[in-house]
């Protein structure tokens, strides 16, 4: 048997893209937002001396506002006020404010350097993490003494500072507040664990008070924090400059884009000049080279910002009753109708909607905001004959569930399973799981943990 090799040459066409790094480095771009492009093109100017780059300067018609968030301040009471005023205005960790208050108030003494000792295990919360058993062990010192120690760390600024645990921090709130009710530190104390589950009948009895009087300490609780050392470490107000701006015309929206706080690349045209000048084919051949380099950087510029500006002009366009009706409906959108419209591939659009920011006249919302998956809410002719089926966003589900349930009687309040069937007449179908989860994104507690007695 004859085994023979042969090797044959054909020719095969075949059409791909290649992606090359400044292709790879242009999508990059896009994806970024102001602050990822600035450094990236910083970066760049670092090992391309033709290249400047600066940011812009907000102009009188441009300006910043908080994102808009779904969480609004609720009213504290007044001790809450008050206590949150001693809290010194210049940024201080919990630690460091613990300690100035040792030294201010306390005297130099064996216990003072105990409760200094104790305040270095404190938590970011506030808590104490160490037990005193074990505290006394490490230090060296007796219980009592130690327990003395925690007596006096308990009793600064802010209140419920080293608490051992929930129930004691809410208990050494509850103490110092004079406008607290009158069983609220007695009920925290000896009945904790019936008061969190709720058996307040039981709770009403032991005490000859009525479930009122019960709702009342209940109320006042939900005013006290669980973390006191939290507001120490409370970022800063998170201010963004849009890319884009709205604006309202006689009814109708036009989408700008936002030139103040971006990087601006300029060519060093002297420089280059005089490196040319030199006649030397090296340094002819490297310059040539930074100048295709700045020549790209300005071109994916300005091609980011078209891209962007075209998403966001689409975008604003599908979504127009958000920003004139003001309970802010969204319409069911998805990357791929954004893609279409724009004659864009889909991680195109994503890229470009990417810690990207639009400006209203309500507020700065994300560009991704406004794409939210769709229902399918059932409506019945006029006729009656037949049944039309039109989608509705998710965002809108979530608001129909929260108006059933601010209306709902607290004293009798709707169970998921009832809102599933109040959602069902409306025409939306969806699961008791749907409806739990879409509570639970709102942040709103289940049925037994919202009912009132009064």
């Amino acid at each position: 048997m004859n085994f023979e090799q042969s090797y044959t040459q054909h020719q095969k066409q075949v059409q791909k893209l290649a992606m090359t790094q400044q292709l790879q480095q242009s999508i990059q771009m896009l994806q970024m937002n102001r602050e990822d492009l600035t450094g990236f093109l910083k970066q760049k100017a670092l090992g391309n001396p033709l290249i400047e780059v600066k940011v812009k300067g907000p102009a009188e018609s441009d300006f910043s506002a908080p994102i808009i968030s779904r969480t609004a301040s609720e009213s504290y009471h007044q001790f809450m006020d008050e206590r949150m005023n001693r809290l010194p205005n210049k940024p201080v960790s919990l630690f460091a404010y613990v300690v100035e208050q040792i030294h201010l108030n306390m005297r130099e003494t064996y216990l003072r350097k105990l409760v200094l000792w104790l305040s270095e295990f404190l938590d970011k919360n506030g808590y104490l993490t160490i037990s005193l058993e074990e505290a006394s062990r490490q230090a060296g010192a007796e219980q009592i003494q130690m327990l003395d120690a925690l007596t006096l760390l308990q009793q600064l600024e802010p209140a419920g500072v080293g608490a051992r645990n929930l129930q004691e921090c809410l208990m050494l709130q509850t103490e110092r507040d004079e406008y607290a009710p009158n069983m609220a530190y007695v009920i925290l104390e000896e009945d904790f664990h019936d008061f969190a589950n709720r058996k307040w009948e039981k709770i009403a009895k032991k005490y000859a008070i009525s479930l009122k009087e019960v709702q009342i300490v209940f109320d006042y609780v939900q005013l006290l924090s669980p973390h006191p050392g939290a507001a120490f470490a409370r970022e800063n107000e998170q201010f963004v400059r849009p890319d884009l701006i709205v604006r309202e015309d006689q009814h109708e929206l036009s989408v700008h884009s936002v030139q103040s706080g971006l990087p601006i690349v300029t060519f060093q045209k002297e420089y280059y000049q005089q490196m040319m000048a030199l006649g030397d084919k090296e340094v002819s051949t490297f310059m040539k080279g930074k100048y295709t380099e700045y020549d790209w950087i300005q071109k994916s510029l300005a091609q980011r910002g078209e891209t962007i500006a075209r998403v966001g002009a689409a975008i604003v366009e599908k979504q127009k009753a958000y920003f004139f009706n003001e309970k802010r409906p969204l319409s069911p959108l998805t990357l791929k109708e954004i893609a279409a419209e724009v004659g864009l591939h889909e991680s195109t659009v994503s890229r470009a909607v990417n810690g990207k920011y639009l400006q209203a006249s309500f507020g700065i919302v994300e560009l991704k905001n406004f794409f939210t998956a769709g229902l399918t809410r059932s409506t019945p002719k006029t006729s009656g004959k037949k049944v039309e089926d039109e989608l509705v966003s998710v965002e809108n589900v979530k608001q129909e569930l929260k108006q059933l349930i601010d209306e709902e009687d607290k004293k009798k309040p709707l169970s998921d399973q009832k809102i599933v069937d109040l959602l069902k007449d409306k025409g939306i179908q969806i699961s008791r799981r749907t409806v739990a989860k879409y509570r639970d994104n709102l942040h709103i507690p289940s049925s037994s943990k919202r009912k009132r007695v009064f």
